[in-house]
């Protein structure tokens, strides 16, 4: 399946949470309600996607307004942009000022055929410094157009790290929160592309566990997601490992679909397709597609997030997008 690159990543300020979602680490698990309890239990104003509680409100800032905490990352991430950038305008302010002092001499020699042996030297004055104009007017333009993508860019992933996930009906977190506990991948389409993709992923549940994988399911079409994670003849523990990968849902997916949408616009990607986003340890996204997300190649890529592993190859999820 071909695949669209639909976002780039970025990091976030993040903090750490005190709980960990993968077993066999020195810090607890996140506590998945089973099923069962989940249907004994009602509560006001939510179900297992949406919850509209005060204290979850979608954010009032527009999804085009560029935060001063990402154009801070932006020049953390290229410090030498700013002096690249004045040097730049003060070259070519100085070859323009050249090219004002060579035009009247320029004219001056071409009225007085007594100087007609100062045309060669005073044309090749003229056009240094009307290439060093355009050379060093073409580097700023394309200095100021990365920092504007970057920004861009940034101030995506910043709205992507204030999203909110439902861990259980007790608990919300947002998707800044499992900064280096967890890699995200975030599914959106209709119930029947999450379905498949969660039939897909079982021959690799174990390896994605250990991987540090947790998966995002988000139907765009708003039907309900009954996904059978019990099989007959399985221990409890390993459903239990089982649900855990799949235990994230959204909230509040208003905000979702609006994000998703962006990225699909940005990547030319048709509105209705399903995609998938592969997020890095560190929250900013790895990789991305149209259909149905490579779940072998998550195993084979990626490095385990338990024993030795832990913490030391946290950079190596790959390259951002």
């Amino acid at each position: 399946m071909a695949t669209t690159s639909l976002t780039a990543s970025i990091p976030f300020l993040i903090p750490s949470i005190p709980n960990s979602l993968f077993p066999r680490t020195t810090i607890p698990l996140l506590l998945l309600r089973s099923s069962s309890s989940r249907r004994r239990t009602t509560k006001p104003n939510c179900n297992p996607t949406v919850c509209f509680s005060s204290a979850n409100k979608p954010s009032s800032s527009s999804s085009s307004e560029i935060s001063s905490a990402a154009k801070i990352r932006s020049e953390v991430l290229s410090p030498f942009r700013s002096v690249r950038m004045f040097f730049y305008v003060a070259f070519i302010a100085s070859a323009g000022l050249g090219t004002l002092i060579t035009i009247p001499r320029l004219i001056s020699t071409l009225a007085n055929s007594s100087r007609s042996s100062e045309l060669p030297d005073v044309l090749i004055g003229l056009g240094i410094d009307v290439g060093a104009v355009l050379i060093f007017a073409f580097l700023y333009v394309r200095e100021n157009n990365a920092k504007n993508v970057q920004i861009s860019r940034l101030s995506r992933e910043e709205r992507l790290s204030n999203l909110k996930l439902r861990v259980n009906e007790n608990k919300i977190i947002s998707v800044n929160s499992l900064r280096g506990i967890a890699r995200l991948v975030i599914l959106a389409g209709p119930a029947s592309f999450i379905k498949e993709s969660f039939e897909r992923s079982k021959s690799f549940s174990e390896g994605l566990i250990e991987r540090g994988i947790l998966v995002v399911p988000f139907a765009t079409d708003g039907e309900p997601l009954d996904l059978d994670i019990e099989e007959s003849g399985e221990e409890a523990t390993v459903t239990d490992r089982k649900r855990r990968l799949w235990q994230l849902s959204p909230v509040l997916t208003s905000e979702w679909a609006k994000w998703i949408d962006e990225q699909k616009k940005l990547a030319k990607v048709a509105p209705d397709s399903p995609v998938y986003l592969s997020l890095r340890m560190d929250g900013r996204v790895r990789g991305s597609g149209v259909g149905y997300p490579p779940w072998n190649a998550f195993v084979a890529q990626l490095p385990p997030v338990k024993g030795i592993w832990l913490g030391l190859l946290d950079g190596m999820d790959g390259r951002v997008l």
